[in-house]
């Protein structure tokens, strides 16, 4: 039976099982067939997805999964991926797409897939294992997005027409702030204490959410931020600014553009008191269990001279924040110039002081909308729906902001109409990472009988979630 092994865990890359590309991400998925590799170069092929253009945690799981259902499709009948033909890939459309309506995909998965295999097999001519892909092209005349001349492009014939995915789902301000607390804090739908109920982790986890929904972060993003970090945005933050522009360094984000956020300073005052209580107790259970030794592949680095410099083969080198990769931010270890004392540098640790991964977070969201929905409450919230929440209140909050600063006798048709929306498109569009201001329009679809959304203001906005009790040592 073919699997996917969706990132190779430490047991594995220590036990040398799987062979393991050395210096391979860890986030990178392995194709197993009965528990062994499936193919040498398809694996390779998915080591080195990174350095060609695909980079985030869910693109790779995406890229892997899609590759393992062809895969078996072939086994089935009696080929590897690299003696697929035409036929082939006619078989498998008919499969994937003319089957029942148990097991038929849509015709989004489908073009989804096909990118995914089209660049494995532009790969393979490359690398000399195939001869051809086993797809059809043409080309075709495309205007460029730039709105320049049109010009010849290479298309595989297996994409659909797929209708543009514009299916936004993002919370009202009430619905987050009853999730947050009935899900995530655990606490009665009237905002009461449950005796015995409460989530010992219910602070930290509201806290982390209301970074989400105030700032837009991607989970990848808000989950590998580092403690030095913070705690510098929030020494800017003394000085006074209501919001504290935040750097993300181009590897933390997705296509590694960079970019920069703001964190509201009173929020930045709970990240403050997270940090003096309870990571700091978990940062002392990390020490007195010696969790260090028991992190797999960790990189260590020191604060020298007010700089922070990591090991290398060959001493102490600068850390460059800007190339540290997410699942490195998560494995970084940070001590004394003596060594006598080593902690986690991420910001977000467990209960025993271990970095906590995007996919736990996930759980967290998960665990929480089923404890609403025992409750009584229809809420069943991701994490990347509170930055679908946020780039929907925001653009509001900027649009009206922009109309009230027109003047009544002023025309807001035509080219003042775009101008007016214009603006504050682009910044959600900055804020959000967005590298095509295209994907940024589809919020404008949910505007439209928002009353409650239009009429919140960041203020507002920031007043209705941030009701949490501050950190506090239990008794």
């Amino acid at each position: 039976m073919i699997t996917l092994l969706e990132r190779a865990t430490a047991e594995h890359r220590a036990s040398g099982d799987l062979a393991v590309v050395r210096g391979r991400r860890a986030e990178a998925p392995v194709i197993l067939k009965g528990g062994a590799i499936y193919d040498v170069d398809a694996n390779r092929f998915l080591a080195d997805l990174p350095t060609n253009g695909v980079r985030s945690r869910h693109s790779l799981r995406s890229y892997g999964y899609d590759i393992m259902v062809w895969a078996r499709f072939l086994d089935v009948r009696g080929k590897t991926l690299w003696q697929a033909t035409r036929a082939d890939v006619d078989a498998y459309h008919r499969a994937r797409r003319d089957d029942d309506a148990a097991h038929r995909i849509s015709a989004a998965s489908w073009n989804r897939a096909v990118a995914a295999l089209d660049k494995l097999y532009r790969w393979a001519v490359d690398e000399g294992l195939v001869a051809q892909s086993p797809f059809a092209y043409r080309d075709v005349w495309r205007r460029l997005p730039s709105g320049g001349r049109a010009a010849v492009v290479t298309r595989n014939q297996a994409y659909e027409r797929a209708a543009k995915r514009a299916d936004v789902k993002f919370v009202t301000i009430e619905d987050y702030r009853c999730f947050r607390d009935v899900g995530l804090r655990g606490l009665a739908t009237d905002g009461a204490e449950r005796p015995g109920a409460r989530d010992r982790n219910g602070a930290r986890n509201a806290l982390f959410a209301d970074l989400l929904i105030a700032t837009g972060l991607r989970l990848e993003e808000a989950s590998s931020l580092l403690a030095f970090e913070v705690a510098e945005a929030i020494r800017v933050s003394a000085s006074g600014e209501r919001q504290v522009a935040f750097r993300l360094p181009a590897a933390l984000t997705k296509g590694d553009k960079g970019r920069t956020i703001r964190i509201p300073a009173s929020l930045l005052a709970r990240l403050r008191s997270y940090l003096e209580v309870e990571r700091s107790m978990a940062v002392e259970k990390f020490k007195a269990r010696g969790k260090a030794t028991r992190m797999f592949a960790s990189l260590h680095c020191t604060f020298n001279g007010g700089k922070i410099e990591v090991a290398t083969d060959i001493g102490l080198a600068p850390l460059r924040l800007d190339v540290i990769t997410p699942d490195e931010r998560r494995r970084l270890l940070i001590g004394s110039a003596d060594g006598t004392s080593v902690e986690p540098a991420a910001l977000w640790l467990s209960e025993i002081g271990l970095p906590i991964a995007p996919n736990s977070w996930e759980a967290v969201f998960a665990r929480a909308s089923r404890r609403c929905q025992v409750a009584g409450l229809a809420f069943n919230v991701s994490p990347h729906q509170l930055r679908h929440s946020f780039a929907v209140h925001m653009l509001a909050l900027l649009i009206r902001q922009r109309f009230g600063e027109a003047r009544e006798d002023q025309d807001i048709s035509g080219a003042s109409y775009r101008r007016l929306l214009g603006d504050p498109l682009q910044q959600v569009q900055r804020l959000l990472g967005h590298a095509s201001l295209a994907t940024t329009y589809i919020y404008l679809d949910h505007l439209s009988g928002c009353q409650d959304t239009v009429d919140a203001a960041v203020d507002e906005l920031l007043s209705g979630i941030e009701m949490v009790q501050p950190f506090r040592i239990a008794a």
